[in-house]
This record gives C-alpha cells, sequence and structure tokens, in this order.
C-alpha cells in the first residue's frame, strides 16, 4: 500500500522545488528564532485530496494581505534632558572676588562673568584664550584672532587685518647695553645703562592667526572704556575668560573676597540638550545628522537630530545617576529641534527612538506567514496551500521585506493566528 506524506512537496512558481519539512516553521519578531514546528503542532497541510487536514491536532492559521510599506529598524534608549556636561571655570588673574554672578544666570558676550577688584571679567567666545600680555604692535597669533574676533562681533570697528601669508614686523622690545653719558660734575666714566631697541625678525601670518595692529588697539581702548576696564589698549592673562559660546551658571562655589584665580564656578550651555549613555556596539548604526524622536514625560515627542558621539568609552557609575549597570557606554549628545516642547522643563529622564535603516515602499508580510524551507530559505504558502518561495528583507515590528515570484500587494497567504 502507497502511501502520501501529509507534507508532500510544492513546486512554487520561480519553478524550483520547494521541499518544506514535516511543518511549518514560525520566525520570531525580534530575534527571528526560527520554533520547532512540532512544539507548535503546525501540521496543517494538504491531504490526499487536496484539502487541507482537518484533524484534531492542526495549527490555528489564518490567512493575511501583503501589503506595501515602510519599514525601519528602530531601538528606543534612556536618556536625560539637561543642559548638557558643565565645565569648571578657573580664574586666570590675581586679586579678590567682588562679584559673581547667580546661580541660573545665562552670561553673553562682552558680559562680565565675574568681578576681581571690581575690575570686569567678560566672555568671548572662541577656542584660545589669552595665553599672554597683548600689547606689542605686530603681535601674531590665535589669541590676537580671538580678540580680533569677539571686537568685531561686539560692533567695533577693528580695521583691516592682515592676510594670511603677510609678512610682519613685530614691534617688540628686547633690552641691549649702551653707555650713558659721563655725569658733568663727577667727571666718572660711562656706565651702561638699559634702552629698549625695536625687534626687527618678521613673522607670517598663518591661517588662523590675527594681528595686533593700530587700528586693533585702538579698538581694545574703547571696548575697554565701555566695559569699565582701565582703558589701557593692552590685554593680560585673565583680563577676559574665553569659552565656546554663551553660558549658563550652574553652580557658583567660590564666594566674595576670595582669591580669583582658584575655582569660581561651573557653566552649561545655555541650550537643552539630551545626552544618552549607548553601548559601544549599538553607536557603530549611529552617525551625525540622524533623526530621532525623543519621547517626553507628558507622553509628548518631539524631533531630535543626532549632534555628537563621544570618542571616549567609559564605565557607567550609579553614583553619578547613571545607569548602575557598570557597562562600557558612550556618549551621544541630541540637538532638540523645538525648544518650545521643553521649555518648562530642566533635567529629567526621557526616552530617544533612534532609527538606524529605513525601507520605503517594500512588500511586507507577518513573520508568522514565512516558512522555513528543508533545503534552505524561506517560502509563503497560498491559501491554495502552494509554496511560493521568497526573499526576505528588513525584519521590523512584526513583520517582515520579502519578494519572489508572483508575490505582489493584495496576494493572500497563510500566517498562524
Amino acid at each position: 500500500m502507497t502511501t502520501t506524506d501529509d507534507t508532500e512537496a510544492a513546486r512554487p512558481s520561480s519553478g524550483r522545488r520547494v521541499t518544506p519539512g514535516r511543518g511549518r516553521v514560525v520566525i520570531g519578531a525580534v530575534a527571528v528564532a526560527v520554533v520547532v514546528a512540532s512544539a507548535l503542532t503546525v501540521t496543517a497541510w494538504q491531504n490526499d485530496g487536496g484539502k487541507p487536514d482537518t484533524g484534531g491536532g492542526a495549527a490555528h492559521t489564518a490567512t493575511a494581505v501583503v501589503t506595501r510599506s515602510d519599514l525601519s529598524n528602530a531601538q528606543t534608549l534612556d536618556g536625560n534632558l539637561g543642559y548638557g556636561r558643565a565645565t569648571m571655570v578657573k580664574g586666570g588673574k590675581s586679586g579678590l572676588l567682588t562679584w559673581l554672578p547667580a546661580t541660573g544666570a545665562t552670561v553673553r558676550r562682552g558680559r562680565p562673568l565675574y568681578r576681581v577688584d571690581n575690575v570686569p571679567v567678560p566672555l568671548f567666545y572662541g577656542g584660545t584664550p589669552l595665553y599672554r600680555t597683548l600689547e606689542a604692535r605686530g603681535t601674531t597669533g590665535p589669541d590676537v584672532r580671538t580678540v580680533a574676533d569677539n571686537l568685531r562681533a561686539l560692533g567695533y570697528d577693528i580695521g583691516v587685518q592682515p592676510a594670511v601669508g603677510t609678512w610682519v614686523t613685530p614691534r617688540h622690545v628686547t633690552p641691549t647695553a649702551t653707555a650713558s653719558p659721563p655725569s658733568p660734575t663727577s667727571g666718572a666714566s660711562p656706565s651702561p645703562t638699559t634702552l629698549a631697541a625695536p625687534s626687527t625678525t618678521p613673522v607670517r601670518v598663518k591661517r588662523g592667526d590675527g594681528v595686533l595692529t593700530a587700528g586693533l588697539i585702538a579698538a581694545i581702548k574703547r571696548w575697554q572704556t565701555a566695559a569699565g576696564m582701565p582703558a589701557t589698549g593692552v590685554l593680560g592673562v585673565g583680563d577676559v575668560l574665553v569659552l565656546s559660546g554663551p553660558v549658563r551658571v550652574e553652580g557658583v562655589q567660590a564666594q566674595l573676597a576670595d582669591p580669583a584665580d582658584g575655582t569660581l564656578m561651573t557653566v552649561t550651555s545655555t541650550a537643552k540638550s539630551v545626552t544618552v549613555q549607548v553601548d559601544p556596539g549599538e553607536a557603530g548604526s549611529m552617525k551625525r545628522g540622524d533623526t530621532v524622536t525623543v519621547s517626553l514625560p507628558d507622553g509628548s515627542t518631539a524631533p531630535g537630530t543626532i549632534a555628537s558621539i563621544g570618542a571616549t568609552v567609559r564605565t557607567t557609575d550609579a553614583s553619578n545617576g547613571d545607569d548602575s549597570s557598570g557597562q562600557p557606554r558612550l556618549t551621544v549628545g541630541i540637538d532638540l529641534r523645538d525648544t518650545a516642547a521643553v521649555r518648562g522643563l530642566n533635567s529629567t529622564p526621557v526616552q530617544v527612538q533612534f532609527t538606524s535603516e529605513t525601507r520605503k515602499g517594500v512588500l511586507t508580510v507577518p513573520i508568522g506567514a514565512l516558512t522555513a524551507l528543508r533545503e534552505g530559505g524561506y517560502a509563503v504558502q497560498l491559501p491554495g496551500g502552494r509554496l511560493v518561495a521568497v526573499r526576505t528583507g528588513m525584519f521590523s515590528k512584526g513583520v517582515v521585506e520579502i519578494s519572489g515570484d508572483g508575490i505582489s500587494a493584495g496576494t493572500r497567504v497563510v500566517t498562524t493566528s
């Protein structure tokens, strides 16, 4: 007597012989794991008459429609809304503190951040602080460029700056020994006296340099007068504080009458942002400029953009408010596009959804519609029982991208119910 296996092979429209195993295999939605069909008692294939087997052990199945839609791979991670990492401010000149800002105050370019001996120390924007006294005409360097850029931004006419590649002769002075005239009364021999002589060594202006010209020195004097500083035209180390931009005073550690050359305060950016501690392996799919969605505590969302991805891996520490897992993490910074959405919030936990890949207009089916084939690959079953081999693409949120001969939007396929 000849018997027919209830998992009789079917031939898909592509012409390739598709041999299913003894039962249906279901693909898990997240890990895309293959589950043994017998464990799910999925045995409803065709019987000898070509009709579905309705035996008592049959699995519950349904049909689904192949649809055309967009898919994306997304992950949601915990983050924190705030003003970013705080920067410690140290004084750069001697004297006593006579004024300090209030916590939460915002300080912008040209405004005093504190006072030393009742002289304001204004804030300048830039990347190079003043590391020497700027006095001699012709002094060239990036610190001079910091002064020139800030005075120009504050509306002062600084004159024309020499172009890159120009040779400039600084008017530095160097001590030289010369003989002083003999005393008319003593008749003593001439004694050596130190006089000043100009240096004639030229310096070439490099990219990023500024030059202390007569016009810039005049602008410094006008600005010093307006700022309430001695109008000397000279700027020394610590006379201005150079930071990357406007700051918000997060905390003040010093007190009035303290020495001004110690730790004074901590400051942050004035813009609210979100930081997320990310596993280094997950950061590989992220890049600057990627769009994210930030979920706020009130249930609303705000769009954001990845602004920075840390290059230093650090271990989280529960004592600092980090994830207590103690795992290595990279810090990802996110700028918010709509600051109005967080106007009433200063610091709060949030959730951030990252999307690493998007597939537009692809054919999709529920993951439960896939059948693993004995020879490898996958197929979908049509309501009549025929199997059609398919190629799979992205898996996302319980559905999978597929393509195959005879498969189009609207095609009905069998899936687990």
